[in-house]
């Protein structure tokens, strides 16, 4: 089974992960890559750099470049939950695999600031302000066809998870959700 995570910065999208990591899957993510991608290039690696960067390559080799990326590390009989997907044209070579399942997550944007100060990565951002203007982006406000679309891939998710009230709350919703999935 390969299950695709979508969602905006903080939303819990590495809750279910870490889940499904417990329970044997293989996580990737597209950030890695493009984490990767970036230190090969000697590029910041702070939010907009790395968004720079994912659209530069989705342009100059596909918008299914990373996907591409993340496929190749792919071996038959394992399962794998895949985070950070933000392109339509990811969502549609992800789905071109058997048992691929696309799981939206989602949180208000005023618990997710919230959360990003309380986790306090350093390149996260710094103000309620700046996290609209990540989300604006990420949800492919402004953004070409080859840039983050993380809107639309919300739209072709198979499963919405809302976590809107408290860690624990979420936890359980996810083991619920990963019981009826049969993981």
């Amino acid at each position: 089974m390969i299950i695709g995570v979508v969602g905006p910065i903080a939303s819990g999208k590495s809750m279910l992960s870490d889940a499904l990591v417990k329970r044997g899957f293989i996580k990737l993510s597209f950030s890695a890559e493009v984490r990767e991608e970036a230190a090969k290039k000697n590029i910041l690696i702070r939010r907009k750099e790395l968004q720079d960067l994912g659209n530069e390559m989705r342009l100059k080799e596909g918008k299914d470049y990373w996907a591409k990326r993340i496929i190749a590390k792919m071996r038959e009989g394992e399962n794998y939950v895949v985070e950070g997907i933000r392109n339509l044209s990811e969502v549609e070579s992800l789905r071109k695999l058997n048992n691929f399942i696309l799981v939206a997550v989602d949180a208000p944007i005023e618990k997710r600031y919230q959360w990003i100060m309380i986790r306090g990565k350093d390149s996260d951002p710094s103000s309620l302000e700046d996290v609209k203007k990540i989300d604006a982006r990420d949800r492919g406000e402004g953004e070409e066809a080859h840039g983050q679309q993380s809107a639309k891939c919300v739209e072709m998710a198979d499963y919405h998870l809302s976590n809107d009230k408290t860690k624990e709350n979420f936890e359980k919703k996810v083991i619920k959700f990963l019981k009826k999935l049969k993981v």
